[in-house]
């Protein structure tokens, strides 16, 4: 079994090689790692090398030309290879120097053995090759033991066992030079059987720790995409607080306007009750100023706080009244701070405060196909009517709708919310509705 080079294990063991070269040639076009390019490239030099055990005769003088140079080029890219695997030029940055002068060495050489197969034979290749063995021999041994002592990680561990494993075959094998072809037949082996062996265990050891490190740059790939996420997060964050902060000076600024104004019609009563219940207001909002995000249960309470400051601002008062659907948990549904506010302090300035007579707010908050409704009704003068009076009266610019408009958004990623403004005004009747929609889970 082990004396015909054309039996199924030596055909296995070429195959194998052969079929671990394309793969990781393959891998290579895909992420252009040189780590993959030249271990591909010595997977296929040693194929070859290999695979002239089976040149038929006639093809002897191709043999003679190619036997030693190949070697050389495998050798060239193993060491290539391992440069990259091992990041000598990090940690190994003395002996990385020796690597690449080695490369260069074992690049030229080819070319010199050619010129040695034309004008002195095979046999004076052969003698030179043993001495150049010896000392790359020497040189390899002394790398591992510097490779092993100052790396000492799972690569460079396996990597050292791989290569020595085949370095210990392959010196088998050249005893074929110094006990003859004879000693080895009969003991039912052919000399090179050894190379066969070691190449295959080398390379299985190596395509181990490529995978190894092909599952790392999974695993840091993945790291990444979470870390991307977590910034994008952030940076979704950064967007609500900003436009939070844009929206609050304005309430603020409101809020203290109507107090001043109390003071100056010396309504003192009036401006101690707006003050407490301000105070109460702001408490609220600055516990659910911390978060980017707040339950629709706390925003109903502090928009009902508002409400009953904002009821003693408009002359005459307004009715408001709040409608909720009993199959939403309030509690779990997330929302922007202060995302109602903008909307009820539009109807009450853009539109009911322009109307004579009775003035209502109705908010109704429903699930509607799994998502939440929240509807704003107004008997105001309506949209289309504020607008015009809005063009000739410029003092007043509202900012907190827009903004608050770009909050729901950026907090559902603006997937599946909608935001509507319709004027409902009819011949008998005149207002507005909002209409919001947005999901009950952040996705």
């Amino acid at each position: 079994m082990f004396l015909d080079f054309h039996s199924e294990i030596f055909s296995w063991i070429r195959g194998g090689l052969f079929i671990l070269f394309i793969y990781h040639f393959l891998i290579y076009f895909q992420n252009r790692s040189k780590l993959y390019l030249f271990y591909s490239l010595y997977l296929a030099a040693l194929t070859i090398y290999l695979t002239q055990d089976i040149f038929p005769e006639n093809w002897r003088i191709l043999h003679d030309y190619l036997n030693f140079p190949i070697q050389f080029l495998a050798y060239a890219a193993y060491v290539a290879f391992a440069r990259i695997l091992l990041d000598t030029r990090k940690f190994l940055v003395k002996w990385d120097g020796y690597f690449e002068l080695v490369i260069k060495i074992l690049l030229v050489l080819p070319i010199v053995f050619v010129l040695i197969q034309l004008v002195l034979g095979f046999k004076f290749q052969e003698n030179l090759f043993l001495i150049i063995a010896l000392g790359f021999t020497v040189f390899a041994l002394a790398s591992y033991y510097v490779i092993f002592k100052k790396i000492r990680d799972k690569f460079s561990i396996y990597f050292v066992v791989g290569s020595l494993l085949y370095l210990v075959f392959a010196h088998i094998s050249f005893g074929e030079i110094y006990l003859g072809k004879e000693t080895f037949l009969a003991n039912g082996f052919q000399p090179m059987t050894f190379v066969y062996f070691g190449a295959i265990l080398q390379s299985i050891i190596f395509s181990i720790i490529i995978g190894f490190i092909i599952k790392k740059n999974e695993q840091k790939s993945k790291n990444a995409e979470v870390k991307l996420a977590n910034k994008l997060k952030e940076i979704e964050e950064l967007k609500m607080t900003a436009l939070q902060s844009q929206m609050n000076p304005h309430f603020l600024f409101n809020s203290l306007n109507s107090i001043n104004n109390f003071v100056l019609k010396n309504e003192v009563e009036k401006a101690s009750d707006y003050i407490t219940k301000f105070s109460r207001l702001i408490r609220a909002i600055l516990n659910s100023s911390s978060s980017p995000t707040s339950t629709l249960s706390d925003e109903l309470g502090i928009l009902a706080l508002y409400v009953k400051l904002e009821q003693m601002r408009v002359t005459g008062g307004f009715d408001y009244m709040v409608t909720i659907d009993k199959k939403l948990h309030l509690d779990s549904i997330k929302v922007p701070p202060l995302f109602l506010q903008p909307f009820i302090e539009n109807a009450i300035w853009h539109g009911i405060m322009k109307k004579e007579g009775h003035k209502f707010i109705e908010l109704t908050v429903k699930e509607n196909n799994g998502n939440v409704l929240c509807s704003i009704k107004d008997n105001g003068v309506g949209i289309n009517s504020a607008k015009q009076i809005n063009k000739m009266d410029k003092k007043r610019k509202f900012y907190g709708a827009k903004a608050t408009e770009n909050r729901i958004k950026i907090l559902y990623k603006n997937e599946n919310v909608k935001i509507v403004t319709t004027d409902i005004s009819n011949d008998k009747t005149t207002g507005t509705e909002v209409k919001i929609s947005f999901p009950t889970i952040i996705s």
